[in-house]
């Protein structure tokens, strides 16, 4: 898998337009990310200039880094109708190519520059993307294309560089694809045993642990 760009942005507070009201509103975004160029490093809780406007549903050990493959970017162009869409577009810190949600799976480890990575969770988008995009059902459609893309913990701290390699050294979890885990989520009513395993994968992020295991403790 190759990190094609990375995009980092410090949260920012914008104007939204309430034509309704006939009035602005202000929201805070960590959407704003510029490419960088040349190495930046990666720490335990984020990319060296990053950070995330809502922390407690971003960011900190398990959401370090998110990742987004580029093969989807000719798919999102079409179904939305943009001309163009920009690496970074998704909000990504990696445009990764060379693995999809298909491939990867929670707890892949893999070394890029200095840094150990790890598959944490897919990526859950919140409505701040159908915000930024102007898109009312944008984050509809992200989640049931399954084209959610995924978190990074880093277990080892280092520099890295977009044109790298991320070099798989370690697949513990082989059949809890990026894939499978979405559905084991989505369909956690449906597939009660796939949603009480996956509680149970230990790379697993606590946030998603958490949820799946409160969740099949309530079902019958």
């Amino acid at each position: 898998m190759k990190l094609l760009s990375i995009q980092v942005g410090l949260p920012k507070t914008l104007e939204i337009s309430d034509a309704q009201n006939a009035a602005t509103r202000e929201w805070t975004t960590g959407f704003c990310k510029e490419v960088v160029v040349g190495s930046v490093w990666a720490g335990k809780t984020n990319l060296t200039g990053d950070g995330q406007a809502d922390l407690r549903a971003h960011g900190g050990l398990d959401k370090a880094i998110n990742a987004y493959p580029f093969e989807h970017y000719a798919f999102w162009r079409s179904d939305l109708g943009f001309s163009e869409l920009l690496n970074g577009a998704f909000g990504e810190n990696f445009t990764v190519q060379g693995m999809t949600e298909t491939e990867a799976c929670v707890g892949d480890i893999f070394e890029v520059g200095g840094a150990l990575v790890q598959i944490s969770q897919p990526r859950q988008p919140c409505g701040k993307l159908s915000r930024w995009w102007g898109v009312r059902d944008l984050v509809a459609r992200v989640v049931h294309t399954g084209k959610t893309g995924w978190y990074f913990r880093v277990l080892h701290e280092g520099s890295v560089e977009a044109g790298m390699t991320l070099k798989l050294v370690d697949r513990p979890y082989p059949e809890w694809t990026i894939t499978a885990a979405n559905n084991a989520m989505l369909h956690r009513n449906e597939m009660r045993a796939a949603a009480q395993a996956l509680a149970e994968c230990p790379a697993l992020s606590d946030s998603w642990k958490g949820t799946l295991s409160k969740l099949t403790k309530r079902l019958p």
